[in-house]
């Protein structure tokens, strides 16, 4: 690891060290300098960071944490490297170190984030991974937070459309949060990657997840809130999102839903309204895919690409249909066993 880039993983593990000065000791000429003699810059550095610093303790703890990362195959990705995250740089207190499990996207593929409720509906699960879905196929890289609800049907969905996703933890990657989403992380690290900006066996703190709200929000081109109450932080990622410029959308939902109020207010304070992936293409200029041909021109099974489950709201706007025929269509559908119907009222392609 590169002197500079070890500094700055030192500088990531300091304790007690708010965003302003963290961000002062990034523009510093001379970071070494000041780690090796905290004593010496009282005004950059907290008590508690400058005893930290003290008798070289946090260096033979970056040390450590190089060593448990090698061994644990994951990557040590510092700010100026090449590939770390052009987007997420440029934000006002980026990470000076990201830990990272899995490739990192292309720099110049597309980022879309998608957040939500843990306490998502069932439709508001099934629009997540459909929208993820149709912005993966499109070569969009989905970002979120690896969370129930809303966050790992974002991550589903983007996983069946064959491009990246990144999955932002709170939590170090040796300690997968919520520890039900471990395989659903494998998958992710296979096919994109985990990140986090906290040591790897750093536990899941309540004041660590606004942080990692802060990444998701600068790693995309635009945020979507799918579900969210109106204290939740899905709000807080929206919020960081507006601050560093980004677009903020939402999927508008029923009053009388609690994890629609958060939504249908950043709707009314002038939120993109967002009812699928072409909402969203057209916010950000991006190109979505026409259907495939590969159903043999059957508008039905043309719209339940891949292996993602959708409402019968979802299938008549994809399909175009009329209700009616679009439900004859699917009765005769399953009929043949080409269409499967779920619990909730969602269908699949048969096997």
């Amino acid at each position: 690891m590169e002197p500079r880039h070890f500094d700055l993983l030192t500088l990531a593990l300091l304790p007690g060290l708010p965003p302003r000065q963290r961000e002062e000791l990034l523009r510093h000429a001379d970071l070494r300098r000041v780690l090796e003699r905290p004593l010496d810059h009282p005004g950059l550095l907290p008590p508690r960071a400058q005893e930290a610093l003290a008798g070289g303790t946090l260096r033979r703890q970056a040390e450590a944490e190089v060593r448990g990362c090698a061994a644990a195959g994951v990557r040590l990705l510092a700010l100026g490297e090449p590939d770390y995250p052009e987007a997420l740089a440029r934000i006002a207190d980026p990470p000076p170190v990201l830990w990272v499990r899995g490739t990192l996207p292309e720099r110049e593929r597309p980022c879309v984030a998608i957040v939500g409720s843990r306490q998502a509906t069932g439709a508001g699960l099934a629009l997540a991974r459909t929208l993820a879905h149709d912005l993966s196929r499109a070569g969009v890289v989905v970002v979120s937070g690896l969370a129930l609800g809303i966050d790992g049907e974002a991550h589903r969905g983007a996983l069946a459309g064959g491009a990246p996703t990144v999955a932002v933890l709170g939590t170090g990657l040796g300690r997968v949060y919520p520890a039900s989403h471990a395989s659903l992380g494998a998958r992710v690290a296979a096919q994109g990657a985990l990140v986090s900006e906290f040591p790897l066996q750093a536990p899941a703190f309540k004041s660590s997840f606004p942080r990692r709200n802060r990444v998701i929000a600068g790693w995309a081109a635009g945020v979507v809130v799918v579900e969210a109450a109106l204290r939740s932080g899905a709000l807080i990622t929206a919020r960081l999102a507006l601050e560093e410029g980004r677009e903020v959308m939402a999927v508008p939902g029923h009053p009388s839903t609690p994890t629609a109020e958060g939504t249908n207010a950043l709707i009314r304070d002038g939120a993109v309204l967002v009812r699928g992936a072409a909402d969203v293409a057209l916010e950000l200029g991006l190109m979505l895919p026409a259907a495939g041909a590969a159903a043999g021109g059957e508008p039905v099974l043309e719209a339940l690409c891949g292996t993602v489950p959708l409402s019968l709201d979802e299938l008549q706007a994809r399909s175009g249909l009329p209700v009616p025929e679009l439900l004859q269509r699917l009765s005769a559908l399953e009929l043949e066993q080409r269409v499967q119907r779920l619990p909730g009222a969602l269908y699949v392609r048969g096997n």
